[in-house]
């Protein structure tokens, strides 16, 4: 059989999502920018879908953002905000595990006349409020710090971030892709004022994302054009892909619980059998603070390509870290800013579980990781 256990990289959509989506590439053309009744139509599915969205997060329907994904939105918040306040401060703050694009857009900034600094985390990639709060300065202004780790699951205290930045009056930007559809997300609850959302992320099509924008927040535009979405993000919507977000938020926030329960038996299933069955195993990230659908172990004396190029041989599909960097030979930056030598690092395997994830294909990697394990260890110089 083929086991794909490789969500945190790529979801399937839905197919109700694509049910949703299907009139909107032919019999439901309308742009809504066009002033005649077709329009009008598409109009008012747009302003549902704003507001389905908003409802999803805990926040109003004009502070929804559509953009062409999460790199976008992580682009236009947090650039846009830079650009748009440089006058009150350059100083902005991350976290040395943030995703790949956060790290490539704080570069940009760099270079831009803005100073960057990086906060540490610690041994399961948690970062310290209070490392946090030693890192402000008078000319900071924005503080980005993503929800959950896309690698090892760590999840991070995006409430106490929230408060320190609003009691700072600096504002608070997260990348939620990862925790959405896992966590209940409430941008009120945590004084978040910017948050990146992904459809694919939620079982619906890749190449939609949302910014979620807190009213009285002000950012300049990085796509210039016709003036769509507030003047924020011009291009015509791409309607097809915001209605199967917005199926896809539906389905989520039917289902969520149940789902999420389902998840955590599974991943349990997994973390007890690869502990109990794998010697010198060592699970990655925080052992109660994580995603529920997320297991990161590192193997010792063994890299995780060879492990990932085994596996597919047995028809399993998983990751080695994330898809948005898997191009270089270079470690995982997560796990490096976790104190863990390269080998150790690059010894690492990820498993993610999603909605279609079945106990046969759950017990296919328990059965053919110890053989594979215990097969690479045996043709490695480094394992003794």
């Amino acid at each position: 059989m083929n086991a794909y256990l490789d969500y945190q990289s790529s979801k399937p959509v839905d197919p109700r999502v694509i049910e949703a989506m299907l009139p909107y590439f032919h019999d439901k053309p309308g742009n809504p920018s066009s002033l005649h009744a077709v329009g009008d139509d598409a109009t008012a599915v747009l302003e549902e879908a704003h507001e389905t969205i908003a409802g999803f997060i805990n926040a109003e329907k004009d502070e929804i953002i559509f953009t062409s994904g999460a790199t976008e939105s992580n682009n236009l918040g947090i650039i846009g905000f830079a650009m748009r306040n440089r006058n009150k401060g350059n100083h902005i703050i991350i976290s040395e595990i943030e995703h790949i694009s956060i790290h490539n857009i704080a570069k940009h900034l760099e270079k831009n006349g803005f100073f960057v600094s990086k906060v540490p985390v610690d041994q399961y990639g948690r970062v310290n409020i209070k490392k946090i709060a030693g890192r402000i300065t008078e000319k900071t202004i924005l503080i980005s710090i993503g929800y959950a780790n896309n690698e090892i699951g760590t999840i991070q205290p995006v409430a106490e971030i929230g408060k320190l930045c609003r009691e700072k009056g600096i504002a608070f930007h997260t990348d939620a892709v990862a925790a959405e559809g896992l966590i209940p997300l409430d941008v009120k609850r945590d004084n978040i004022d910017l948050m990146t959302l992904s459809s694919n992320d939620i079982y619906g099509p890749k190449g939609v994302g949302v910014l979620y924008l807190r009213k009285g927040i002000r950012i300049s535009p990085v796509i210039i054009g016709g003036g769509q979405e507030k003047g924020l993000r011009s291009g015509s919507e791409n309607m097809p892909g915001i209605v199967g977000m917005k199926k896809a938020v539906e389905i989520m926030q039917g289902g969520m619980e149940e789902e999420v329960k389902r998840f955590k038996e599974f991943r349990d299933i997994l973390t007890g059998n690869i502990s109990k069955d794998i010697p010198k195993a060592y699970l990655n990230g925080h052992p109660k603070e994580r995603l529920p659908n997320n297991v990161h172990f590192r193997f010792e004396g063994i890299e995780g390509e060879s492990l990932l190029l085994s596996l597919k041989d047995k028809g399993v599909s998983i990751s080695t870290g994330s898809a948005c960097s898997s191009k270089t030979l270079e470690p995982s930056h997560t796990l490096i800013a976790l104190g863990l030598l390269h080998e150790e690092a690059h010894g690492s395997l990820e498993v993610t579980i999603g909605r279609f994830t079945d106990e046969e294909e759950i017990h296919s990697i328990i059965n053919a990781l110890p053989e594979v394990v215990g097969r690479l260890r045996n043709l490695s110089p480094l394992y003794e």
